[in-house]
């Protein structure tokens, strides 16, 4: 059984080729086949506001966004978007246009006669919540719900064929049907049926102007799942271009890596045709982020082949977890660590290890942050850090080893590929042997010593062009020779600006963790952004990818027309009164098209539902309904505290 068997959704997973999609024709800006990857955002005015939507979508436009898709609710904001589009074609603006539909055919239909394009969501384009009083959907009314799907859907594909207007079957995880729901469960299946129901109409109807998301802002969810549909549209030949992008990603430093994440590591195996970055900001924001995403991801083509390891049972559909030997904190079942790679510093100051996640409390003794590494890789044994936190893991090269160790036990020693394999290493009897390598190290005899030594953990190292490919394929070497080794992934950027840093990291690092691959984080940085920032981009990728929490998580939405209050506002002020309960994830979400299916992910959620009111949620449970949002916030605590989950902040 080779790899290409299991993972069908990518040509190779280990050297960067760009899926070959079918042509969508979406005005003067096609999309997919040898077009470049489009990047697009989402007004969050009102539709029926034409000179409000019309200016942000000049910014949006003279950001870089190739796109610009605008709420559609109703009929009403349907008839709007005629105007929209003759008062941005006047001012010279050719750009194409989205209308986003949810739960109204008949805005589509208006719709279509006035933009290029038109989202369809099959969560609630035709089926509709149902209350079956606990009994589920017999076969007979699931198929009466398949045939009510074509006697909308068809109708619709028709008029875009007369308008020349292209579709996006555009499914959400936050909003799947009760009909999906009750056969497949809140599961990528379900998800991925979904779509390819809408799919399998447009081939019966000969409609080729087609483009297909699949969202969530569950990054793990979201990257299986295209995975899944892909391979999936393979079998039955539909080629149609990839809209790619993770749902209520958040805001600042969050939204930008929990975007790069999920939307980079569908990017790094080639899928992907044009992408959002979600961010609960000012939409002209967001295409400058995805446009630097792409603009990173391209950069792998054309790059030195690296060698494929040989066949290794993995399905990187599945929710997958490389099994390994467990080395004091690493590897086996223990969440993955973090690594402060400060092997460049030549000095240490006093307030390092504030650089690295420790406080100092009030009688003067260093206490563990949220974000505190576990370990210091450090440039030599310096005396000044005898002063450090005594709890804090050393890691200094083997020659100097000894005189650190008498410093701390906690001191381990790293050494070089050549050294781990010529040497003997008896005489180091610290509690972890760390060993510098990169994926050319592994040779046979190389992995035999591996596996002959239970103390060994990996820093795996990668200077290629396609540094996420090739740490990809050492794990998956050693997974051939069933080497159960602990990896900790270990790259060093050069950036002078923080976002291009979280983007490029979160890209490449938090790929490796969504396949399942790694037991640690080891980020070093060379240019003028603060350690402090470094540290906190190690972390942040870790909680995006889903394999370690570290602080509160807040699923946010990037608002839209349809948002009745100001979401921006709300989420800062959510995160001021939440920011301390790091156990728990938060959701903020501007109206009811995914709000309530997204609280399925989250702990708490806080969803709008009119004009000053808003609904509360505890997971998918609705609490408290139509709420004066003045009120909410506290309402939210008290809901938070009467279910013991609230701690009074430090």
């Amino acid at each position: 059984m080779t790899i290409s068997s299991f993972n069908t959704f990518c040509k190779d997973l280990f050297n960067y080729s760009r899926r070959l999609s079918s042509e969508t024709k979406i005005g003067q800006t096609p999309l997919g086949d040898q077009h470049p990857i489009r990047v697009q955002s989402m007004t969050n005015t009102d539709t029926n506001d034409v000179a409000g939507s019309v200016e942000q979508a000049i910014r949006m436009i003279e950001s870089g966004a190739e796109y610009v898709r605008l709420t559609t609710q109703g009929k009403k904001e349907a008839e709007n978007l005629k105007f929209i589009k003759a008062s941005l074609v006047e001012k010279g603006y050719e750009t194409p246009l989205v209308a986003d539909i949810h739960f109204n055919p008949e805005a589509a239909t208006i719709a279509a006669h006035y933009v290029e394009k038109i989202r369809v969501n099959p969560g609630n384009f035709v089926d509709k919540k149902v209350d079956l009083d606990g009994s589920e959907y017999s076969e007979e009314m699931y198929q009466e719900g398949l045939a009510k799907i074509r006697t909308k859907f068809i109708p619709l594909i028709n008029i875009c064929k007369e308008n020349k207007t292209a579709i996006r079957i555009g499914t959400n995880h936050g909003s799947l049907s009760d009909r999906i729901m009750s056969r497949y469960g809140d599961t990528p299946r379900g998800m991925v049926e979904a779509t390819l129901e809408f799919l399998r109409i447009c081939k019966e109807e000969c409609f080729k102007d087609v483009a297909i998301s699949i969202k969530s802002s569950n990054t793990v969810m979201m990257v299986k799942t295209v995975r899944l549909l892909v391979g999936e549209m393979n079998k039955e030949e539909l080629y149609f271009p990839l809209h790619l992008g993770v749902t209520e990603a958040g805001e600042g430093e969050d939204g930008r890596i929990k975007s790069a994440v999920g939307t980079g590591a569908l990017l790094n195996d080639g899928l992907g045709d044009t992408i959002r970055i979600s961010l609960t900001e000012d939409p002209e924001i967001e295409s400058p982020v995805g446009q630097k995403m792409v603009d990173y991801i391209l950069e792998k083509e054309g790059h030195a082949p690296i060698e494929s390891p040989l066949h290794s049972g993995i399905n990187l559909c599945d929710f997958y977890k490389r099994s390994t030997l467990e080395v004091a904190n690493m590897g086996g079942r223990k969440q993955a660590v973090v690594i402060a790679d400060c092997s460049f510093e030549k000095h240490y100051s006093s307030d390092f290890p504030e650089q690295v996640g420790y406080k100092m409390n009030n009688q003067l003794e260093w206490e563990k942050g949220d974000l505190a590494a576990d370990y210091l890789y450090l440039n030599g044994f310096d005396p000044s850090i005898r002063d450090f936190p005594k709890e804090l893991g050393l890691i200094v090269d083997s020659v100097c080893w000894e005189d650190a160790f008498q410093y701390s036990d906690k001191t381990q020693p790293l050494f070089s590929a050549e050294v781990f394999l010529h040497d003997d290493l008896r005489a180091f009897n610290s509690e972890i042997h760390f060993v510098n390598c990169e994926y050319a190290d592994l040779t046979e005899s190389f992995i035999e010593k591996l596996k002959a030594n239970p103390k060994v953990v990996l820093l795996c190292q990668s200077k290629h062009q396609n540094g996420f490919a090739e740490q990809r394929a050492f794990v998956f070497k050693l997974i051939q020779f069933n080497c159960k080794v602990p990896v900790i992934f270990n790259r060093i950027f050069r950036e002078n600006n923080l976002e291009d840093l979280q983007l490029k990291s979160a890209c490449d690092l938090g790929s490796l963790f969504i396949d399942g691959l790694g037991n640690g984080i080891c980020l070093n940085n060379i240019g003028a952004i603060a350690r402090e920032d470094v540290n906190a981009a190690a972390f942040g990728i870790l909680q995006a990818a889903r394999v370690r929490t570290s602080k509160t998580e807040f699923i946010s939405c990037p608002g839209c027309g349809r948002t009745l209050f100001k979401l921006q506002d709300v989420v800062t002020e959510v995160k001021q009164k939440f920011a301390h309960l790091s156990h728990l994830k938060i959701g903020v979400m501007g109206c009811i098209v995914n709000g309530p299916g997204e609280m399925g992910d989250v702990d708490y959620g806080y969803v709008g539902a009119g004009v000053g009111r808003v609904s509360l949620y505890k997971s998918q449970e609705l609490i408290k309904k139509n709420i004066l949002s003045e009120d909410a916030i506290e309402e939210l605590i008290q809901i938070i505290k009467e279910n013991g989950d609230w701690k009074d902040a430090k």
